[in-house]
């Protein structure tokens, strides 16, 4: 083992071929390492590995060449009678195989644009980005003390900084201490009443009078409103796809499932 070990930095140098090669990037007794072979190790379709440091590409084939080699020396210590390893590459030929039989299936269920279409123009309303709002508000128990509230904005010179000054000191809801900020939202996602108020108002204002809702009586202050719109075909032609193709490949699931359950001998313990 640590023969193999201390031979690997030498097995690198003398095997490392140009990393920008189209086919493989090394080999291990003509056993090349491809980019499927990285991929596996670096587990992160996100990462190129052209664009990694060198120490850091070295050290990716390294750890290859450590596998490969090791592999190869458990195969002639006899590992592939071994029971354990036996059983191991049983399941991962059923995993394979389902893996294979679901890739050429998907590739038979690609929808048409015309389906696609046609999904889109019956369901157009799932395709729309509701408006939102960005807010603040001060929650008050009784109406009195939201007036009060409102009274001393109206009188400041920077009323939104009086705003979260008010909210930190006296608002009793949870986002009091954070300046009442609610951040951005769904203009729907509120209670009604306090939905309502702040959609008619303008950004950069406040509520003139207590909001009531069953929390108790708020002041908001609307920063910035934004109206939704509907999405185009071509924003969601590719997430329709995909839905389709998800939906088509489940009842197939389903069908085949069913059939070969009917033949076949099922005992749940």
């Amino acid at each position: 083992m640590k023969k193999i070990i201390s031979s690997l930095v030498a097995t690198l140098a003398i095997a490392s071929v140009s990393l920008n090669a189209a086919d493989y990037y090394a080999s291990v007794d003509g056993d090349k390492i491809t980019k499927a072979d990285v991929a596996l190790v670096l587990q992160d379709p996100r990462i190129d590995f052209a664009k990694l440091p060198k120490n850091a590409q070295n050290q990716v084939l390294e750890q290859i060449i450590n596998k490969k080699l090791l592999a190869k020396q458990a195969i002639k210590n006899g590992i592939e009678n071994d029971s354990s390893y036996k059983d191991a590459l049983s399941k991962m030929k059923q995993d394979l195989a389902f893996q294979v039989w679901q890739k050429n299936e998907i590739a038979k269920l690609k929808p048409s644009d015309s389906e696609i279409k046609k999904f889109y123009d019956g369901n157009k309303a799932k395709f729309v980005v509701p408006s939102t709002l960005k807010a603040s508000h001060i929650l008050l128990k009784e109406e009195a003390e939201a007036k009060n509230i409102i009274k001393q904005i109206n009188k400041a010179s920077n009323k939104q900084a009086k705003f979260t000054e008010l909210a930190k000191t006296k608002s009793i809801g949870p986002t009091g201490k954070n300046g009442g900020k609610l951040g951005e939202f769904p203009a729907n996602q509120m209670v009604p009443e306090f939905s309502t108020a702040a959609q008619n108002m303008t950004p950069g204002s406040y509520s003139k009078s207590p909001v009531k809702t069953q929390f108790g009586y708020h002041v908001i202050y609307l920063e910035s409103k934004k109206l939704g719109k509907s999405l185009s075909f071509n924003e969601v032609k590719g997430n329709i796809s995909q839905m389709l193709i998800g939906n088509a490949y489940n009842k197939k699931v389903k069908e085949v499932s069913d059939k070969l359950r009917k033949t076949a001998k099922i005992v749940i313990k």
